[in-house]
């Protein structure tokens, strides 16, 4: 699937280009203490032009029968290209806790590693002392893998997912234009 570039989009994005748009899923998630559990997932990367991706991600537990449960993670943020493939992101979690990440974008293909290099919680957070993740896109796919570490467990895989674009009917509408008049031509 190729990847777009809106003509808007800050020149300093383009690496990350791959990123942009709505992303649908599923996944693992795991960690000692916790409860098992496969969730889904929504993400959104979007721009309005300036040197920084908007990003959101919610998360939610499913049943046996792929329906949502509860919440499980939410998380905003802010992602800035750095001259040298460097990426920077700003990030904070609906359980309290801010992030600085770092980053580098892997040479000649869409993959992003990152490293936690400040965490501050509130009183109110679980212990999280910081975690590494893995962004790739894959055959038209996103797909990622985060770690965790908290004062009690060293640093160790924890959730991932894959995620597909959400394709906006708009978008494929647009070529029913070429269509015959009657439409039916189409179906033969």
């Amino acid at each position: 699937m190729p990847i777009e570039i809106p003509s808007d989009l800050h020149k300093d994005l383009v690496p990350l280009a791959f990123l942009l748009g709505d992303w649908q899923g599923a996944g693992v998630f795991d960690f000692p203490g916790s409860e098992k559990c496969n969730f889904g997932q929504e993400v959104r990367f979007g721009h309005d032009g300036r040197d920084f991706l908007a990003y959101s991600s919610y998360t939610w537990v499913l049943d046996e029968q792929g329906e949502k449960v509860r919440p499980l993670e939410s998380e905003s943020g802010y992602w800035r290209m750095r001259p040298g493939r460097r990426l920077e992101a700003v990030m904070v979690r609906d359980q309290g806790v801010a992030e600085v990440w770092y980053g580098e974008l892997a040479e000649g293909k869409p993959q992003l590693d990152l490293a936690t290099d400040a965490v501050a919680r509130s009183a109110a957070s679980p212990p999280y002392t910081g975690g590494k993740r893995l962004y790739g896109y894959v055959n038209g796919d996103l797909m990622w893998v985060g770690e965790k570490a908290t004062p009690e467990v060293e640093l160790r895989p924890y959730m991932s997912a894959q995620l597909k674009k959400v394709v906006d009917p708009r978008e494929w509408a647009k070529d029913l234009k070429d269509l015959p008049d009657d439409g039916i031509a189409f179906f033969r």
